[in-house]
């Protein structure tokens, strides 16, 4: 299980370097789009699984919609972010009312009340929480259809990763190693308070280890000790509770992974999990203390 582990994550950062450097943002943005598609379908699946009726085409629509309305209309500059906020409220106005009108026709559907919530939870949990990464990548360089990634973007995307993935091999190899008191076992039976702290201890150094390396800049953003600490401290906590949260809705749906795609980690949600969390987190920070 290790090894598929170790090479499923090694092939996974080898495929973001690459999309990084070389994909232009078109191709960034249908990237984006897959994979919020992909964890929102495997959402949708935990759910019919568990009995619970969903109307997964039109929940995914509607993600799809979101993000793309955010990548076309965010640019760097007075306005456009406003902009941007208003018509992703549109999009999510809109995207309510048809799962509510979408419910009319279902004559023999028995859960109403759990198709409409679970389909909606489907669009906030993903595709809304995702979209933040739509707004880390292209909030602060101009860019086109045939442009490359701007470097603050880019950057800000790979220390979130690093940090928030050094959360989970930290907590993983603790836990799996020196862990004896558990967290949550009414949650999750696995997870330690030793790897709890395991986890935050390797975040907040690979965040100061990252800083060091790029003397402090994170593309435009200026990020001195104290930041680097504090987004520590604060990405592994957001990237437990993720974490977390997404065990709570496996273990109501009785299920291990959230889906099969992933040799040795199952699907993309339960690689996803802990960054749909901390994303919307390091986003703010960004925009009120570093930009």
């Amino acid at each position: 299980m290790l090894k598929y582990r170790v090479i499923t994550g090694l092939l996974l950062i080898a495929g973001l370097v690459a999309a990084a450097y070389y994909l232009p943002s078109a191709g960034v943005w249908v990237l984006l789009l897959s994979m919020a598609s992909l964890m929102q379908l495997e959402f949708y699946g935990m759910m019919s699984r568990a009995g619970i009726p969903v109307f997964r085409v039109l929940g995914t629509v509607c993600g799809c919609a979101l993000i793309s309305a955010t990548f076309f209309i965010l640019q760097p500059g007075a306005g456009a972010d406003a902009a941007a906020y208003r018509t992703e409220t549109v999009v999510l106005v809109l995207g309510l009312i048809a799962v509510f009108l979408r419910q009319f026709p279902q004559k023999h559907n028995d859960k109403p009340l759990e198709t409409i919530a679970c389909t909606l939870l489907g669009i906030l949990y993903v595709p809304f929480l995702f979209n933040f990464f739509t707004r880390l990548i292209f909030s602060w360089e101009e860019s086109s259809f045939g442009t490359s990634l701007g470097p603050t973007g880019r950057v800000l995307v790979f220390y979130l990763i690093v940090v928030v993935k050094s959360t989970d091999t930290g907590a993983y190899f603790v836990g799996r190693f020196a862990g004896r008191h558990k967290l949550f076992p009414r949650i999750s039976p696995k997870k330690t308070w030793e790897g709890l702290f395991g986890g935050v201890a390797a975040a907040v150094l690979a965040s100061w280890l990252f800083c060091r390396i790029n003397d402090g800049q994170l593309g435009r953003m200026t990020v001195d000790t104290r930041h680097a600490l504090a987004l520590g401290l604060l990405l592994a906590g957001a990237a437990v509770l993720g974490d977390m949260f997404e065990s709570l809705l496996k273990r109501a749906c009785g299920l291990k992974d959230s889906g099969a795609t992933l040799p040795g980690l199952g699907g993309f949600l339960d690689v996803m999990d802990s960054l749909l969390f901390s994303v919307p987190f390091f986003y703010v920070y960004v925009l009120v203390f570093l930009s």
